[in-house]
């Protein structure tokens, strides 16, 4: 999973790179200007570490970027912070930050807190699949739903307008189903045999 790293401080650019580098796939930037611009440009970023003290643009802002911004509101967003004062954080939670970890942090804290974004992407992404896939069969029970009016001799269907209208035709109109004709077996034998 591609992780995005937004921090100023080369000491701990290496420290991520070299924490985290095996179990994600890691880009760092060394301020929020970059980070903003990369999470625009790359939706394969799904997790970010935002540092909330940085030039161009602060950790914080980005997060309000993010959210703002309907494209990306699934990026996880983790700030780091050396500010241990509660209001920073309830600052940052509101911003629309997922997660915050205080620096110096524990490797381990760090880790953890990264695989629970993780958990959380994923399920993301599974939950709009299964939403993809239900959509989708509800299109199709739309498309099996009710009852047809059908001329019994012509096999014509009556419309709303009270018209009548070739079945090809009237589900045409009514779905997205296309036709492609064939012969089957017994019209083959009763309009195609050939009478010898």
């Amino acid at each position: 999973m591609k992780l995005l790293v937004a921090d100023d401080d080369p000491v701990y650019q290496q420290l991520y790179l070299r924490l985290l580098g095996e179990e994600f796939e890691i880009t760092v930037v060394g301020n929020g200007g970059e980070a903003w611009e990369l999470l625009r440009q790359d939706p394969a970023f799904r997790l970010a570490i935002l540092n909330w003290q940085m030039p161009v643009m602060n950790g914080v802002e980005v997060c309000r970027l993010v959210r703002a911004t309907l494209d990306l509101d699934g990026i996880y967003l983790l700030v780091a912070t050396a500010n241990r004062d509660i209001d920073q954080v309830i600052e940052g939670f509101i911003a629309g930050a997922d997660d915050y970890v205080i620096k110096p942090f524990y490797v381990q804290e760090l880790a953890a807190r990264l695989r629970v974004g993780r958990r959380v992407t994923e399920l993301q992404s599974a939950l709009e699949k299964k939403i993809c896939e239900l959509e989708q069969a509800s299109r199709q029970v739309k498309l099996l739903q009710g009852l047809l009016p059908i001329c019994s001799y012509c096999k014509r269907i009556r419309t709303e307008e009270q018209t009548w209208q070739e079945v090809e035709a009237y589900v045409s109109r009514h779905s997205e189903a296309q036709f492609s004709h064939g012969v089957c077996p017994e019209c083959c034998e009763k309009f195609l045999a050939v009478h010898r």
